[in-house]
């Protein structure tokens, strides 16, 4: 059996988020941008990945910026940009310890990726950090997982995703802090040179806070104006929300 790298898991990355919504953070950028006037602003990735929501908002004529932990990721991201024939600009730092040569309109971080940090601090960080690189007015715009779909939707629970060259047995457990997962992943890519699968292994964490506690946390880092919505609706979130979007702004 062979260890996963971050590096392998960043070519298969775009199979297994093949259905994620990243239209739809496009969208949910571009309104928010528009209902505050910010027109053509500058935009930061953070925790871009392999670039989808990045090359999206390139292509709509923002000026964008991404930042991810993973090299290998930004490599794949650098790769598509190219192809798609768009400029990024790509850094690869920690999110909540960010020193970037210039200020932003806009910051983004979609995904989840902000329920990949480990500790409260880490968030706190995040947020502080985002604000000093923001412009005076400028938005964070974020999501992260619901309370409900920590505990109740991941929960113990097993997900499986079967095809002839990617197939994976995804296995939810709770993890060491309250509401938090541990996912533990299996892959099995086909290598046609050899004919034969070969098997990977990854492990994830995330954790999640109460809607509350992220408005405290985001005040308390200076951000003055703080609105959530659920699951890319204009409703407020409620008890079985799944995906907690938050529009913030400095």
């Amino acid at each position: 059996m062979m260890s996963f790298s971050y590096g392998e898991f960043a070519y298969v990355y775009d199979e297994l988020m093949k259905d994620v919504p990243y239209d739809q953070w496009v969208e949910y950028t571009a309104l928010n941008l528009q209902a505050k006037g910010l027109s053509a602003p500058s935009i930061l990735d953070i925790g871009c990945g392999t670039g989808e929501v990045s090359v999206r908002l390139a292509k709509a004529g923002y000026d964008v910026t991404g930042v991810d932990l993973s090299d290998d990721m930004l490599t794949v991201a650098q790769d598509k940009a190219h192809s798609e024939g768009v400029q990024l600009s790509l850094f690869q730092q920690d999110m909540s310890q960010l020193e970037l040569p210039s200020s932003f309109d806009c910051a983004v971080i979609f995904c989840d990726s902000l329920n990949y940090l480990e500790t409260e601090d880490q968030v706190k960080g995040t947020f502080k950090s985002v604000y000093d690189h923001l412009e005076p007015g400028g938005l964070l715009l974020f999501d992260v997982h619901s309370l409900y779909k920590v505990n109740h939707i991941f929960g113990e629970n097993t997900f499986t995703y079967n095809e002839e060259e990617l197939s994976y047995i995804w296995s939810c457990f709770q993890g060491e802090h309250p509401n938090s997962v541990e996912h533990d992943l299996t892959f099995f890519v086909y290598d046609e040179r050899k004919d034969a699968y070969d098997r990977f292994d990854e492990l994830h964490k995330q954790r999640t806070y109460s809607v509350d506690t992220y408005k405290q946390w985001l005040t308390e880092a200076g951000f003055s104006t703080v609105e959530t919505t659920a699951d890319f609706t204009s409703d407020s979130p409620t008890d079985k929300a799944e995906r907690i979007l938050f529009c913030v702004q400095k």
